[in-house]
């Protein structure tokens, strides 16, 4: 028996201890690692940093509570000189034309939607180091004219036709009564698209007309049985 006993007590124990350690310190060490930073993040770093150096070289030295929409325009317009997009001038013969035919001498500056992007990226990096929004210069009205000027120009130079999106009306319409519905009309009374949302949208009925429409839907109902 004591023969037996010895090598089924050494199995035994030599299985019950898994190396488990190792694993567990692993996983720990994983967990306390920080996620590198997105692109959104890093591409909104190196912005804000040009946008600082390009203060800090300005003639004369400008600070960033100096800055205002103008000094923005500023900045945009000395980053056409890095610009790769093609914009006819008006005299160019490729003017308006979408797909030139052949090179031309006209200068590259910054795309629109380029721009529209950075402006995006630096008004939020602004607040997020200690700025107001009521004085942060990247929202500034100057700032917005001045991008709604470059996408028209650079519209009409390329032939690259930029239309305001316009909201569609979706209506309901009821078959068996005759009867539209209205989904902007509707929404003015549950509150889905009133004007509060400080948006370009403004709801296309009241509460008098979806009951008005209600109405008109039961009589028909009641006259067709």
């Amino acid at each position: 028996n004591s023969i037996n006993e010895g090598p089924s007590s050494a199995v035994v124990t030599a299985s019950a201890t898994p190396p488990t350690v190792p694993q567990q310190g692993g996983a720990g060490e994983s967990s306390s690692s920080p996620a590198p930073p997105s692109r959104y993040e890093s591409q909104k770093r190196r912005d804000w940093n040009t946008f600082l150096q390009y203060l800090k070289n300005h003639k004369p030295p400008l600070t960033l509570a100096r800055c205002s929409g103008a000094h923005v325009i500023e900045f945009l317009k000395y980053l056409d000189q890095f610009g790769k997009t093609k914009v006819h001038i008006t005299g160019c013969p490729y003017f308006g034309h979408p797909n030139p035919p052949a090179p031309c001498s006209c200068p590259l500056k910054q795309a629109w939607g380029s721009l529209d992007a950075l402006i995006g990226r630096l008004r939020a990096a602004y607040e997020e180091n200690g700025g107001r929004p009521e004085s942060n210069p990247f929202a500034a009205r100057a700032v917005r004219i001045y991008l709604r000027e470059v996408r028209e120009g650079q519209a009409k130079a390329r032939g690259i036709p930029y239309e305001k999106k316009k909201r569609k009306r979706s209506t309901v319409n009821t078959t068996a009564v005759g009867v539209n519905f209205s989904v902007a009309a509707t929404q003015s009374i549950d509150g889905g698209g009133g004007s509060g949302g400080g948006g370009d949208y403004i709801a296309g009925g009241t509460a008098a007309n979806v009951a008005t429409a209600t109405t008109a839907a039961a009589t028909a109902t009641t006259t067709n049985v």
